[in-house]
C-alpha cells in the first residue's frame, strides 16, 4: 500500500475528486494548507500599505490506495488539476506499512 499525498490549488479540489471517484477512490482527507515553492509570496496592497504575502493557500489531500493503483491515481491526480502554469503542485508518494480500521478492527487492504 502507498500513500499519495497532492498539494494543489484550491479551486481544482472539485476535480480531483470527482477525478479519484472515477478511479473508484472511496476515501481521502483533505486539508486546507499555506506554502510556496517555486511560486514564491506576491506582494499586495492594503489600506494604502505594501505587505509580501509568503505562503500561498493550498490544498493537501491524502489517499492510501493498492500498490497496483498508484500510477492510475497520480496520472487522475494530474490530469484533473494540471493548469500548466507555476504552482500547479506537488505529487508524494509514501510506503505505508498498516492500515486498521478502529469501528471493525480490519487491516490493510480490507480497511481501505
Amino acid at each position: 500500500m502507498k500513500k499519495v499525498e497532492a498539494i494543489v490549488k484550491p479551486f481544482k479540489l472539485e476535480e480531483l475528486k470527482e477525478a479519484m471517484s472515477e478511479l473508484g477512490i472511496s476515501g481521502m482527507t483533505v486539508t486546507e494548507v499555506k506554502g510556496f515553492g517555486r511560486q514564491k509570496g506576491h506582494t499586495e496592497i492594503y489600506r494604502g500599505a505594501e505587505y509580501v504575502v509568503d505562503f500561498n493557500p493550498k490544498i493537501k489531500v491524502e489517499m492510501v490506495v493498492d500498490d497496483e493503483r498508484v500510477e492510475a491515481v497520480i496520472e487522475g491526480i494530474i490530469g484533473a488539476v494540471k493548469t500548466g502554469s507555476v504552482g500547479d503542485g506537488k505529487i508524494f508518494v509514501m510506503p505505508v506499512e498498516t492500515v486498521c480500521r478502529i469501528r471493525t478492527g480490519e487491516r490493510d487492504a480490507e480497511a481501505i
